[in-house]
């Protein structure tokens, strides 16, 4: 959530660089009730002063003029109560403001690059060469459905569309990628490991921008209210809400593993084979609580731990720094990486990395303190998926598939899948 306080007051600031994004509806609303508050904040002190300094100007004229005096008290007194009602009627009004903010994105950072879309989005690096296999290369639902491995038809029998069964092979190689990734972040990177529920409260959700404008998107319980979390960046975010943290603990970095579930409801008709665009699907995430000057440089190696995961793995990708059009809601600069999908015969998003600077703090109260007796400060946070592992697996069938079907598995994952290659049936 964006400074009430700063949105109002700077409101053609605001607007400038939420102009980046393209068009944000909930800004007019905002910038109503903003005119409306400063209107009424102005009535409010130009009132509160009258009465305040009318005082030896009524002591003289019920001396001189009694009349005149009893009349200028009834003004002061009707002005006192005008003063009182604006009060209460700001106090209101600050709330239906805070309301309003919630549905506003967050501010791009400058260094953040002018488009409408993905196809604006530049690319900073890439890695790896792209397999030249000398075969006309399957996509990744073929293979598994080959394979053995992936089963599409009973997934859609007991969930609908969109779920998938893995099957054997296919089951173990998620689970190796899980651990696979956990290992390397927890022992190599520095991340503490957290095992989250994975079911929140809607204030979790709210505190990382799901909600209340990403709602439709969610799965939830009715009695009582819970939401399925759509990625772990949302509990594990929550971990610190409503807590300040100490500077000498900065930053402090997590990972996790958690299903994750999103209804997709703005996604329809897109990816509707394979692996890219489930309900429901596996997802190891890094996030940070980092200080405000740091935060940009936690967000490069952030990102470089993204990027270790896949080139341990022999992916090649590449890194794209989001469009003001592209950028998710509560960032403010994202860097994607894009694998190489052969079968698909295109690069696809396989993580997000994202600084998202106080936006988050500020919704779910998390500040640090810098030393004793100084005042708390808003922390920074920062998330990234280290890596989305449905996406990689179907990456890892795609690059390493070869000529008589089967698919290599790359050398750092064997000792987790205790198997080199996974053969045709």
């Amino acid at each position: 959530m964006l400074d009430l306080r700063a949105v109002t007051d700077r409101l053609e600031e605001t607007q400038r660089r939420l102009a980046l994004r393209g068009d944000v509806p909930a800004l007019g609303k905002l910038s109503e009730l903003g005119g409306r508050r400063r209107a009424w904040i102005r009535e409010s002190e130009d009132l509160r002063h009258e009465v305040k300094s009318s005082g030896p100007r009524v002591q003289a004229l019920m001396k001189s003029d009694p009349p005149a005096a009893a009349a200028l008290r009834e003004r002061l007194k009707a002005a006192s109560v005008r003063q009182k009602e604006l009060e209460a009627s700001l106090k209101e009004l600050e709330i239906e403001l805070a309301q309003a903010l919630l549905y506003v994105p967050n501010l791009p950072h400058e260094s953040v690059p002018a488009g409408t879309s993905s196809a604006d989005n530049p690319v900073v690096r890439t890695w790896g060469e792209r397999p030249a296999p000398g075969f006309q290369p399957k996509p990744h639902w073929e293979l598994g459905e080959a394979l053995g491995i992936l089963d599409f038809e009973r997934g859609a029998k007991l969930s609908g569309s969109r779920f998938t069964v893995l099957v054997g092979q296919g089951a173990r190689l998620e689970r190796a990628l899980i651990s696979f990734m956990l290992d390397v972040h927890t022992r190599e990177h520095g991340y503490t490991e957290i095992l989250p529920p994975y079911l929140v409260l809607r204030e979790s959700m709210q505190g990382t921008g799901q909600l209340p404008k990403f709602e439709e998107d969610a799965f939830k319980t009715v009695d009582p209210e819970l939401f399925l979390v759509p990625t772990a960046e949302v509990p594990v975010t929550n971990l610190h809400r409503d807590e300040i943290l100490e500077a000498g603990a900065l930053p402090l970095r997590y990972t996790a593993h958690t299903p994750c579930f999103r209804r997709e409801a703005g996604a329809a008709g897109r990816d509707t084979r394979g692996l890219i665009r489930q309900h429901q699907f596996n997802k190891v995430e890094l996030v940070e609580f980092a200080a405000p000057e740091s935060s940009y440089q936690e967000l490069e190696k952030l990102t470089g731990h993204a990027e270790d995961i896949l080139r341990r793995l022999g992916l090649p990708y590449r890194v794209v720094s989001l469009c003001g059009g592209d950028l998710g809601f509560s960032a403010a600069k994202t860097y994607d990486l894009e694998v190489w999908m052969p079968g698909l015969d295109t690069f696809r998003e396989i993580s997000s990395c994202s600084n998202f600077e106080d936006f988050q703090a500020r919704r779910a109260r998390i500040r640090f303190r810098r030393g004793e007796g100084s005042k708390p400060e808003w922390v920074h946070t920062l998330n990234g998926s280290g890596l989305a592992v449905g996406r990689t697996l179907a990456a890892l069938l795609e690059v390493g598939q070869q000529a008589d079907g089967s698919v290599l598995i790359p050398e750092a994952l064997r000792p987790y899948t205790g198997f080199e290659r996974i053969g045709p049936r």
